[in-house]
């Protein structure tokens, strides 16, 4: 393992493990920093932030910086916000969105990153393949449950939300408690960390 963060992150950017079954080169996205105190978990990078090589950089991120009230420059700060997808390059186009991130990344690094975090106070989960990785068989039946249930992971430092994508708009409507309790209860706990 490397005795670094920095040597942690300049592999990581560096593997090539996914490079035949990836649609496009590797582009490994990630930023973390040990005095990080909040860390996101989301999916894998989209065609955008693949072209951009900058997490959340799309509609989904302006929704979750909304979500969270940071400011891209507090968002974009690695010393504050670290940002480790459960797949960290671009996994395709699938006939609905996009493909699920690679099965790979998250057993390889996830807990190499995570040993380098010393100060995350929390972590969000966003979308499924994050909260199962994570929370395992104590995971709901559905997203929604699970993201219901967000009470439940806070004394582990977890918090499950939906995806922010455009497309997770339904969800949204048909769940309004979400932007109305837990996003104001989110932005509390967000703002508590001091980031």
């Amino acid at each position: 393992m490397p005795k670094t963060l920095p040597q942690l992150l300049r592999n990581i950017r560096a593997c090539t493990h996914c490079t035949k079954t990836l649609p496009c080169s590797p582009r490994p996205v990630v930023q973390a920093h040990e005095a990080a105190r909040l860390c996101i978990v989301g999916q894998a990078p989209g065609r955008k932030v693949h072209e951009t090589g900058i997490p959340w950089n799309d509609a989904s991120g302006n929704r979750l910086r909304n979500w969270l009230k940071l400011t891209p420059t507090r968002f974009y700060d690695p010393h504050k916000v670290a940002i480790i997808p459960i797949g960290f390059c671009y996994p395709g186009k699938a006939d609905s969105g996009d493909n699920p991130p690679r099965p790979e990344c998250a057993p390889r690094w996830h807990d190499k990153l995570n040993a380098h975090l010393p100060n995350i106070e929390l972590t969000l989960l966003i979308g499924r393949y994050a909260q199962a990785y994570y929370l395992g068989d104590r995971c709901k039946n559905t997203l929604g449950d699970t993201v219901r249930a967000w009470k439940e992971y806070l004394p582990q430092g977890y918090l499950a939300l939906p995806h922010p994508s455009p497309r997770n708009q339904p969800w949204l409507i048909k769940n309004p408690w979400f932007e109305k309790e837990l996003v104001q209860e989110l932005q509390s706990i967000v703002h508590d960390l001091k980031l």
